[in-house]
């Protein structure tokens, strides 16, 4: 997000409780995994869900797509 011309990263505390999609190596959709994650605003357009024991696994999703799990409840933000 842009607060007076800064750019500043929000992150949270999740669950994905659902399918929520991504776009994997090859062009595949692939679920990421039932189970806590990190969800961090990026940009406006732009949030990054952060999944694996170690946050080894990651994934950019549309602004658009993150609100959809929010409401359909496929993500839950925590905190």
């Amino acid at each position: 997000m842009t607060t007076n011309g800064v750019t500043t990263m929000s992150t949270h505390s999740g669950r994905i409780t659902g399918p929520v999609l991504y776009q994997a190596e090859g062009g595949y959709q692939v679920s990421i995994p039932l189970g806590p994650c990190l969800v961090d605003q990026v940009d406006d357009r732009s949030i990054d869900i952060v999944w694996g024991a170690l946050g080894q696994n990651s994934a950019a999703l549309p602004v658009t797509a993150v609100k959809a799990a929010l409401v359909d409840g496929d993500l839950m933000l925590l905190d």
